[in-house]
């Protein structure tokens, strides 16, 4: 199962990071957040996104699709 995991950080800041069902990380947050509600937000931003978001890429990657 992939899931989004929420922890503080060094500085006690709160961080996510995004785990495939395989076990490893494939994205985490850009930057840390001050209140657990603002990191939770980004998560539900980046879900609600997600489904729609394009793929892009620069000229190799165009060359290959």
């Amino acid at each position: 199962m992939q899931y989004f995991y929420i922890s503080k950080d060094a500085s006690s800041q709160w961080r996510w990071k995004f785990v495939s069902t395989n076990g490893k990380t494939i994205a985490v947050s850009s930057e840390s957040y001050h209140n657990l509600e603002d990191c939770e937000n980004s998560i539900v931003v980046i879900k609600s996104q997600s489904p729609t978001s394009k793929v892009i890429g620069d000229d190799h990657y165009s060359k290959l699709r």
